[in-house]
């Protein structure tokens, strides 16, 4: 059975400045075919929610890359599939990504 997709407003907010500015540097067709992968992927992790990695220190957190500048990362609660953000990896993770190990958060700039 299918998880529940919920998906965070910091994900949400991500992925429109992405394809804005995909579509104002690319073609269409270049926004269309992230659209497509980034859907096509969240759906399998619905259905497959162990394929990702495990986000070391933080309990239930996975991530999986969509493309090779673009890497999700999710949590698994109950019968959702918690979708947190979407990073660009060509960014310094450090600076990205920040793990509060008190209060078990991801932390994303």
């Amino acid at each position: 059975m299918a998880l529940r997709i919920i998906t965070k407003k910091r994900f949400e907010n991500k992925v429109k400045r992405l394809v804005e500015y995909l579509l104002l540097s690319w073609y269409d067709s270049v926004a269309d075919d992230f659209i497509l992968q980034l859907n096509q992927s969240i759906e399998l992790l619905s259905e497959s929610p162990n394929i990702g990695s495990k986000v070391k220190g933080l309990k239930n957190t996975r991530t999986i890359l969509i493309t090779k500048h673009n890497r999700l990362y999710y949590r698994i609660e109950n019968d959702k599939l918690v979708v947190i953000n979407l990073i660009d990896t060509r960014r310094d993770p450090k600076k990205t990504l920040s793990i509060n190990r008190n209060e078990r958060k991801i932390l994303f700039a």
